[in-house]
């Protein structure tokens, strides 16, 4: 399982971005894919996944109505798009090839949000 996340940086809040996570080494379309997050000195946690077809998606709670997860199999990449920035958001994003558990973790990209 290979897992490369791209397009963080630094955004001022309200701002947007867009991450990508492009996946090699396993059949993309049979797994659910996931969005970690983790801020310094705090636990990794789950912001969102979308199931292996797309047709469902779950977030965390205090990202609902502000991210919004895809996937495109034919390209092997799940992206997350981050809408309404706020500095809270600040941290390494990491995306997973879920089934039971994540099968790998890519190197992550890092979101900083701050004026």
């Amino acid at each position: 399982v290979q897992l490369v996340e791209s397009g963080g940086g630094l955004v001022q809040p309200g701002g947007s971005l867009r991450l990508s996570c492009a996946a090699s080494g396993f059949t993309f379309s049979t797994y659910t894919m996931r969005w970690y997050r983790q801020a310094p000195g705090k636990e990794r946690e789950l912001v969102a996944s979308i199931t292996s077809g797309g047709g469902s998606t779950n977030y965390l709670d205090s990202v609902k109505g502000r991210f919004t997860i895809s996937r495109d199999n034919a390209k092997n990449t799940v992206y997350l798009q981050m809408n309404s920035l706020k500095p809270e958001d600040t941290a390494a994003y990491y995306c997973c090839a879920f089934r039971t558990n994540c099968r790998g973790w890519g190197q992550g990209t890092q979101v900083t949000v701050s004026s």
